[in-house]
């Protein structure tokens, strides 16, 4: 075996630094940081890890040495801004956790499997049409939309007209998600962007979001809270060309594992997300758009259970923190790690309530059919009928119409009426004429 070469000529400045005083007194704490995570596993920004070195220590000197075991690991991503700088990114144990539950959990096998263990339980399918609605209804809320979730349900179920702005920003979001999921299987372009723009903002206010349209001015800034200015968008000259470049890098294959530049699509989702956000194409809307993105191409890669996961109940819950992601990224080089690992912890929540939402589902279903044998009630109630009554048990929905029955259970609207009919006639449920359609809901003495 042939021996490694010696190495000559000067070291590393910065370790050079260690070796002179007071640093070399020091050296074993300093070695100790030579690592891209903290002891805790978490990759974390400079802001956050200088209060967490060791007093006396110098705390450039304790950054050089982390960032030069994060260069040491990083991957180029992909090109951002002009001039073009290169995003990069470290795939940490978080993001690896994020990908594996991905992919174990969210495929359209595995929703399949899911159907079939409910078998004729079709309670599930209205439970996953309510879920479709989480993200509509939470994105917007993420964007500053007032109106409540209860509200908002209510007017999706029974296709309510909106009556304000705020409502009419959720029935975009939700005709925006149904969008992405009708173009799963289009290339991204720059008119399938401003598509998405168009359908998720019409009829808001016009004039301020200016649907379908890139912005044209470098008079768009993103600010926080207090009105500061955090984040100044590329110019909107080139824009244009930019969002070619970046259609043409998602539309490029990375899934095969034995090329050195192999992405997930989770990862490649999620950059995707970033960089809609960075460049910030429209006037207003980025946030929506890059969410829905995020959605559509999970959804191209054949993850469709992400059709029913709300990441935007997360984000609406840390608004804060999914900012910071942005800002930390954006102030250590396009370094992506931070940005990718917020939403991997994310998607991870997501996809757990995802999982236990089917779960309590099944027990539900084998405890109401316990319940309607017990009382007599199973062979008197059809499939359909069993399937409103628990989820009206459940509270998942308060209030139903024909055609939320109908769309739900995918059934025809007389069936829809015939079923909501036959609970009235057997004493289970009310009914009560609002404006021109009845509703229905679980009679209060029902048990």
């Amino acid at each position: 075996m042939k021996k490694p070469p010696m190495l000559k000529g000067r070291s590393d400045p910065v370790f050079d630094l260690l070796t002179k005083s007071p640093h070399k007194e020091r050296l074993t704490e300093y070695l100790a940081l030579l690592k891209p995570l903290d002891e805790q596993g978490r990759y974390l920004p400079f802001d956050d890890l200088r209060y967490r070195w060791a007093s006396g220590l110098d705390s450039n000197l304790c950054w050089a040495l982390v960032k030069k075991a994060r260069t040491a690991q990083y991957a180029s991503l992909l090109p951002l801004g002009e001039p073009v700088q290169w995003g990069r990114f470290l795939l940490t144990p978080l993001a690896q956790k994020a990908i594996s539950s991905v992919d174990r959990r969210t495929t359209t096998a595995a929703l399949e499997y899911m159907s079939s263990q409910i078998g004729e339980n079709a309670h599930f399918s209205y439970l996953l049409n309510d879920l479709i609605e989480d993200e509509a209804i939470s994105s917007s809320q993420l964007e500053g939309a007032a109106t409540t979730t209860r509200v908002a349900k209510d007017m999706l179920k029974r296709h309510r007209l909106p009556r304000t702005p705020d409502e009419r920003m959720v029935i975009g979001n939700y005709r925006m998600m149904n969008f992405a999921w009708e173009k799963r299987n289009e290339p991204l372009s720059v008119e399938l962007i401003t598509a998405l723009h168009r359908v998720g903002v019409s009829g808001i206010d016009d004039a301020q979001y200016s649907p379908g349209h890139l912005r044209i001015r470098d008079d768009v800034v993103v600010q926080d809270g207090q009105g500061n200015t955090v984040h100044v968008p590329p110019p909107a000259a080139g824009l244009a060309a930019r969002l070619r470049v970046l259609s043409q890098w998602i539309n490029q294959s990375h899934d095969d594992p034995h090329r050195v530049d192999h992405l997930h699509p989770l990862i490649k989702g999620i950059a995707l997300h970033f960089a809609l956000g960075y460049e910030h194409p429209f006037r207003d809307g980025n946030g929506r758009v890059a969410r829905a993105l995020f959605y559509w191409f999970m959804f191209k890669n054949d993850f469709s259970a992400f059709r029913y996961i709300a990441i935007s109940v997360l984000l609406r819950n840390a608004p804060v923190k999914y900012g910071r992601s942005y800002l930390n990224t954006e102030a250590d080089d396009l370094d992506l790690t931070y940005f990718i690992d917020f939403q991997c912890l994310v998607v991870l929540r997501a996809v757990s309530s995802f999982t236990e939402a089917y779960r309590e589902s099944l027990v539900n279903a084998e405890s109401l059919d316990r319940w309607l044998s017990e009382s007599g009630f199973f062979e008197r109630l059809s499939g359909k009928q069993r399937a409103v009554y628990q989820v009206a048990r459940s509270g998942m929905a308060k209030v139903f119409t024909a055609i939320n029955v109908k769309e739900s259970l995918g059934c025809s609207y007389n069936t829809a009426s015939a079923t909501l009919n036959g609970l009235v006639d057997l004493a289970l449920f009310e009914k009560r004429k609002l404006g021109r359609e009845w509703v229905y809901f679980l009679r209060v003495k029902a048990n």
